[in-house]
């Protein structure tokens, strides 16, 4: 009987080989899935980093717009040098005056063109204002200020200011003043913050809209002018606009004795006639005569050319002219005729 022989177990080479196999297959799709994780972490990381960046950008973009708008609204111009219109008057020229020199009383205002208030005061004060000073007896000193333009935001208050200033360089501040009064916006509307507006009415003014005023409204010429003069009105500490002074006294401050335009007129009229009255008086007392004859004459009271005839014919209150104790109050009262 021929010897058996043996096969080697195939089935057991097999299973060997499978389970290798298999091994080898877990690994490579461990290994593969941790691949696809490492290239999602990827993925992930790089949007996070895209958000971010885009974050920053749009952060940074909106901050940037803020900051322009913030410099447009809070601009005083201040960027260029301080230019002070024709004829300004005061210390630094901070004023513009209108009016005569010689007036014996001063009104000064400090107001803004795009306040409310202020347009109040002009509309019933400005019959009587005009009248004044066409008589001679007053002289108005104004400040322009930018209060609303820091408040309520926008350029109208220093745009105004400075196209005002350049009407005062051609002459026209008076008309141009009350016509950018007579014309102002809603104090939350900031037309004139627009140039084109601004020129707009000076088509009202005879005269002044030429290339000279356009360039200096354009290129805001007196901004820096302007803004000094807020920085002024900031530092005097005054409690708003307009602030309206008649030979140094605040006379709106009282509301319980309000000022009216026919107030106004009484007294820078008691101002002059009490001026004029002390003129006289100074004038008699230099021609009267030291000899005996006229010396007696104060003890009758007989003689018009004597002293005692001067203080008789003025009498000492007037010489005040009410005008360093006027009355007090805010805009009340209706224009004079």
């Amino acid at each position: 009987m021929p010897p058996c022989f043996v096969w080697p177990n195939v089935s057991e080479k097999n299973d060997g080989a499978n389970r290798d196999a298999t091994k080898r297959s877990a690994r490579e799709r461990l290994q593969e899935e941790r691949e696809r994780e490492k290239a999602r972490d990827r993925r992930r990381r790089t949007l996070v980093v895209s958000a971010a960046v885009v974050g920053v950008l749009g952060l940074a973009a909106v901050v940037g717009l803020i900051a322009a708008n913030q410099g447009k609204s809070g601009d005083t111009g201040k960027a260029g040098p301080v230019v002070a219109p024709s004829g300004a008057t005061g210390k630094d020229a901070p004023a513009i005056r209108t009016g005569k020199d010689g007036a014996r009383s001063t009104l000064t205002v400090w107001e803004d063109f795009r306040c409310p208030a202020c347009k109040a005061f002009e509309d019933n004060y400005r019959t009587t204002v005009h009248d004044l000073e066409a008589k001679g007896l007053l002289k108005v000193d104004y400040h322009l200020v930018t209060l609303i333009d820091g408040n309520m935001g926008g350029t109208g208050s220093l745009k105004g200011a400075n196209a005002a200033a350049c009407a005062q360089d051609a002459g026209k501040f008076p008309q141009y003043h009350d016509v950018l009064f007579q014309n102002q916006p809603p104090e939350t509307d900031d037309a004139y913050g627009k140039n084109a507006r601004l020129l707009e009415l000076a088509g009202k003014v005879e005269g002044l809209d030429t290339p000279a005023f356009r360039a200096c409204v354009e290129d805001g010429t007196h901004n820096s002018w302007v803004g000094k003069s807020q920085d002024a009105f900031r530092a005097g500490k005054f409690r708003g606009t307009p602030t309206v002074q008649l030979d140094g006294k605040d006379i709106f401050a009282d509301q319980a004795n309000p000022l009216t335009p026919q107030k106004l007129k009484e007294q820078v009229e008691a101002a002059a006639k009490g001026a004029s009255g002390a003129g006289v008086q100074k004038g008699a007392e230099g021609k009267a005569s030291p000899s005996a004859g006229s010396s007696a004459g104060p003890s009758s009271g007989s003689s018009p050319g004597s002293p005692a005839g001067a203080k008789g014919s003025s009498p000492a209150a007037p010489t005040d002219g009410g005008s360093r104790t006027p009355a007090k109050g805010g805009p009340g009262g209706t224009p004079q005729g």
